[in-house]
């Protein structure tokens, strides 16, 4: 059977076994990433880059040494195939990593390092956070039209995966931040008599006044203690 007639029960597989490592956003990158070495054809090796406000480049998961320092490659130099397909939202493909010309510092590089081919999909967009998929091979013309294909729809149900743990974290943070901003209210209320709104409206004046996020200020209350 060829790779994409099995495609349907292989998908099924794969969303199933993400939906089970959905627990937080480092298990389910480290199940992205281990999942796409196994389901796409050609992938040797894997990685997950994160880029953050269009500057900060981090790669929390990784596959293999060599999909490491393709990662760390791309992060001094400041070009690549992942930080294309992230920062563009673009599929990327390498055919032969010797005669790339989009990134030529990268590609000697990764060429040296026994990097021949690669393959990056976009994994999410949100405002200035992006995150791509990555697939490393030692081959030349590792990823054909079926990996190409089945490299899609994989990303695809990834990145639904990746959306709703993060999703979860968000809405767990939230819940978490309302907590301890209403703990600092009430020991400000307590501690200089105030009401609600105006224990509030103190959190929010040290949040500006200090440029520091209002549930980062209320969380320094609360370690500080009750005081005198």
């Amino acid at each position: 059977m060829s790779p994409v007639a099995a495609l349907p029960a292989q998908m099924a597989d794969v969303a199933r076994r993400l939906r089970s490592e959905s627990k937080d956003t480092e298990t389910i990158l480290r199940a992205i990433s281990a999942s796409a070495v196994e389901s796409i054809p050609g992938a040797e090796y894997a990685s997950i880059t994160l880029v953050t406000g269009k500057a900060a480049v981090e790669s929390p998961v990784l596959i293999g040494d060599l999909a490491r320092e393709s990662d760390r490659l791309q992060a001094e130099l400041r070009e690549g195939p992942c930080i294309r397909s992230a920062l563009h939202s673009d599929t990327v493909w390498i055919r032969d990593m010797t005669d790339e010309p989009r990134w030529p510092a990268f590609s000697a590089a990764a060429a040296e390092l026994g990097i021949r081919s690669m393959l990056c999909f976009t994994l999410y967009v949100e405002g200035d956070n992006f995150g791509a998929l990555n697939l490393h091979s030692t081959r030349v013309d590792a990823f054909d039209d079926d990996s190409r294909s089945i490299g899609a729809l994989f990303a695809a149900h990834a990145a639904i995966a990746f959306s709703s743990v993060r999703e979860k974290e968000q809405i767990r943070a939230a819940l978490t931040n309302r907590d301890i901003i209403g703990q600092a209210k009430g020991m400000l209320m307590e501690r200089y008599t105030l009401n609600s709104d105006e224990a509030f409206r103190l959190l929010a004046r040290l949040s500006q006044d200090s440029n520091t996020k209002l549930a980062d200020v209320a969380l320094q209350v609360v370690d500080a203690g009750p005081g005198e």
